[in-house]
């Protein structure tokens, strides 16, 4: 049990930090503006490309990997979008890792647009929701590191030790910088109610996400042990601030999704322990079909 504290304490002691110094210090919400353009454009690109550029080619054409965690990822999306329309109609209602990041990016920066549109009482048309979608996707940083990256590693090219040096530095920033952005972010957002869709969608993340995934897993093929339990424990952590981000974008349902950050990671420090548990003991049940 200490193996797995000090494997969870780094990840949520930098949430709850960055929560108390924005408790604390009272900066306004603007001055993390940088620091979320720092973490997508320029620290997440450096480490998709650098997990990418070290890996054997072979080791990224995993299409069944990557059609289970995507697919996991489309149906948490879709259960979650369809338990809020049911009772609210309208808007306002390391490898395998930069795998799932990158193909799961895709797959919101394509689904939420057309989610968006289906909602709203006025939808555009079918050409302006594919030319925003495209845009979207073909200028995404972390599209463009991953395709770089893999482009590298087919070469295998070896960036200058200089060049090196500094995408290390900035890969080693990503995580700390995102973890403490995302506490300060949920203690800037002041609750003045739980809204009544935070208790349903919570589960969706933190349990129907990584039970589909297990199973989509089982269906598609024989993964390696590693990588199993990397797309377990990503698909059981909370909800992102990519959420709020969208939420800001379309200035729909801001408080929910703050406040989906905010309870979800609470809940997290549970339900993402006891997978990580799982991990650590070698305990998480084996691939079904077998």
């Amino acid at each position: 049990m200490i193996d797995v504290i000090n494997l969870a304490l780094p990840f949520f002691g930098l949430i709850f930090i960055g929560f108390a110094c924005g408790k604390l210090k009272r900066i306004p919400d603007t001055a993390l503006a940088w620091m979320n353009f720092f973490i997508i454009y320029v620290a997440l690109p450096a480490l998709f490309f650098r997990i990418l550029t070290r890996t054997p080619l072979a080791q990224l054409a995993q299409v069944n990997f990557i059609l289970a965690t995507t697919l996991s990822t489309f149906w948490a999306f879709a259960v979650s979008f369809a338990i809020v329309m049911a009772v609210r109609r309208g808007p306002d209602a390391a490898v395998p890792v930069a795998l799932i990041f990158c193909f799961d990016t895709l797959l919101l920066f394509s689904l939420v647009p057309f989610l968006m549109a289906f909602a709203s009482p006025q939808p555009l048309s079918f050409v302006d929701i594919a030319r925003d979608v495209s845009k979207r996707i073909v200028l995404n940083p972390l599209v463009i590191a991953t395709a770089v990256g893999i482009l590298s590693a087919a070469i295998k090219f070896e960036p200058p030790v200089g060049l090196a040096r500094l995408l290390d530095f900035l890969q080693n920033a990503a995580a700390p910088c995102a973890l403490f952005t995302l506490g300060v972010t949920v203690a800037l957002r002041p609750l003045k109610r739980l809204p009544w869709e935070v208790p349903l969608l919570i589960p969706v993340k933190l349990v129907v996400h990584p039970v589909i995934l297990f199973v989509l897993l089982s269906m598609l093929g024989s993964f390696d042990e590693t990588w199993v339990y990397t797309a377990i424990l990503m698909a059981s952590l909370p909800p992102a601030l990519n959420v709020y981000v969208f939420a800001r974008q379309y200035d729909t349902w801001v408080e929910q999704a703050s406040s989906a950050v905010l309870f979800g990671t609470l809940a997290s420090v549970a339900t993402l322990t006891a997978v990580m548990w799982l991990a650590k003991t070698h305990n998480l049940p084996p691939l079904l079909f077998r």
